[in-house]
């Protein structure tokens, strides 16, 4: 769902987001960059369901275990 929201920039800025991003465009442009900062992904929950893929795991695991090896390796 989407809520409205007025706030107030200077002038100077207000003309050069209408001139660099343009018209109609200006509320996807603020909303991409403050997401990062309000929204925080729940990481938690997406690595508990990847975690649940039992391939996916076994090849991480693998994975991992042929990179220590390699870094065993090199240390010699």
């Amino acid at each position: 769902m989407q809520k409205k929201l007025t706030i107030t920039v200077d002038e100077e800025v207000y003309t050069g987001l209408h001139k660099v991003i343009g018209p109609r465009k200006i509320s996807r442009f603020v909303q991409e960059i403050v997401r990062p900062y309000v929204v925080r992904p729940d990481y938690e929950s997406a690595y508990a369901e990847m975690a649940k893929d039992r391939k996916r795991e076994n090849e991480a695991m693998e994975w991992a275990e042929i990179n220590i090896k390699d870094m065993e390796h090199e240390a010699m």
